[in-house]
């Protein structure tokens, strides 16, 4: 078959990507390239005919011989020569297995399956192995790293905002785990949806009817081959495997891929320079502009961000691919083709996010400095809230008209809390009654106001990482 270079590919992952991460290329190969829709295809014409063999009771060691590795030995580039004869995929793939089998099991190869039966089944074990063997472990990583930042900055101050506007203080670890939750709580679906994926060897309309006319209980000979395979059969089956099975799962996938923009998204603004909370790491021979020199751009928050924008959308294809005309048409020929592509471009935004959170830094000025500028805005809340657990139902009208005086005046806004002796009497009761600093020390310090952030920072990285442990281990056993 002819070789090129792979700066004549048309598509980005076939060049950019596989140079600026090989080793994760190679990784994402083994389940969702070309190469491994041949073999696992291969794979499940191999379970056929081991369960025929059972079935019939048929002890041929040299046949079981001859099929030991067969996967590994039918090249795509035999069965794609092949084709161009047949003008059919699964023709040519049986054409070419039965070079590759002994005489006494070739009528087996394929027998009482329609093309389908292996190309559906051959989908769910490529995507449950790439699921299971390399997007959750990436994800478990990314999720245990949003946990450790979750518990190592748990006490960072950091100054809230909602609407674009600085609000109440939080800490840099409640930030992270935000993230630790949203994320988890997804893994662990995509997990169980993994697990859920299944096969068929139910024939042209899924009614059993060649395998009927071999095997008395046909759905018997389909449950053991699907279980030489590891997965169960579709409760019902047309031509093809009720699409709901995958679908579920990438749009769990889908789900995950919005979270970790998000939090891309939000590491990304807190790189501004008129904030400057992180940073992501920067090389020392990196350049961030080709004019400009000294610019440092959040480049792969971007960028993470940008595959998601690429991939989503991708997702409306495959709620198209559930509507199939009666027992199945063709209209999911080419779309199915690109389910593939939209699980790499995933895996490569949470490689990327995972080098993102490996390399970036805090900035504690731009973190202090923030939430001390913050001003009346970021206590206002504190002083209200006090006021009215002291009886005052006016609380909020009245910190309202002392902010604003505070930001029109330009003055500190404890300043101006203290010249209304009421206000100050009633935020001293108030402070007091819960066992509170005193107002001078409280309003001092906007870190004084961040409630439970730290605790439920410390608890959540906590939780999730015995959860994802869990999966990881789960994982690992399949």
């Amino acid at each position: 078959m002819e070789t090129r270079s792979i700066y004549d590919n048309i598509s980005a992952l076939d060049h950019r990507y596989s140079v600026s991460d090989p080793v994760l290329f190679k990784e994402l190969g083994r389940y969702f390239a070309e190469s491994a829709a041949v073999r696992y295809c291969v794979q499940v014409e191999k379970a056929l005919i081991l369960a025929h063999m059972h079935f019939q009771n048929l002890d041929l060691p040299e046949a079981s011989a001859a099929l030991e590795g067969i996967e590994d030995r039918v090249s795509p580039e035999e069965v794609y020569t092949e084709e161009a004869k047949t003008r059919h995929n699964i023709r040519a793939l049986v054409n070419v297995m039965m070079r590759h089998v002994p005489e006494s099991i070739r009528h087996l190869v394929h027998m009482g399956t329609t093309s389908v039966d292996i190309l559906d089944t051959a989908q769910a074990l490529r995507i449950r192995d790439g699921v299971r063997h390399l997007i959750l472990p990436m994800l478990c990583k990314l999720e245990n790293q949003l946990c450790s930042w979750a518990a190592q900055e748990a006490d960072t101050p950091q100054v809230g905002r909602t609407h674009v506007q600085l609000a109440v203080p939080i800490t840099l670890g409640y930030t992270f785990a935000e993230y630790v939750s949203r994320l988890g709580k997804s893994i662990q679906e995509i997990e169980r949806l993994s697990r859920n994926l299944a096969g068929k060897i139910a024939g042209a309309v899924g009614a059993y009817n060649a395998t009927s006319l071999i095997y008395a209980d046909p759905m018997a000979f389909e449950a053991h081959t699907l279980q030489l395979l590891g997965l169960q059969a579709s409760e019902h089956s047309t031509q093809m495997v009720e699409p709901e099975y995958v679908l579920r799962l990438l749009v769990e996938i889908n789900v995950a891929f919005g979270i970790i923009a998000n939090l891309a998204d939000d590491l990304r603004h807190l790189q501004r320079s008129e904030i400057d909370e992180v940073r992501e790491y920067f090389a020392a021979d990196q350049v961030g502009s080709s004019t400009m020199p000294q610019k440092r751009n959040p480049w792969n928050a971007e960028h993470v961000k940008s595959l998601w924008k690429a991939f989503f959308p991708r997702v409306q294809t495959f709620f198209m691919d559930q509507i199939s005309e009666h027992q199945r048409d063709l209209s999911n020929s080419a779309s199915s083709r690109f389910v593939m592509d939209y699980l790499t471009g995933f895996t490569l935004a949470v490689g990327r996010m995972i080098k993102i959170l490996e390399g970036m830094s805090t900035r504690p000025d731009g973190l202090e400095g923030n939430l001390r500028k913050g001003g009346a805005g970021v206590l206002a809340e504190a002083a209200y809230i006090l006021l009215s657990r002291q009886g005052e139902s006016e609380g909020h009208e009245i910190i309202r008209k002392l902010t604003l005086k505070a930001e029109s005046e330009k003055r500190p806004f404890m300043e101006v809390l203290r010249e209304d002796a009421a206000v100050w009497s009633k935020l001293e009761s108030g402070l007091a009654a819960i066992g509170g600093l005193p107002p001078a020390e409280f309003f001092a310090d906007p870190a004084n106001y961040r409630g439970k952030a730290a605790e439920k920072s410390r608890a959540l990285a906590t939780r999730w990482q015995s959860a994802t442990a869990a999966i990881e281990a789960a994982c690992k056993e399949s």
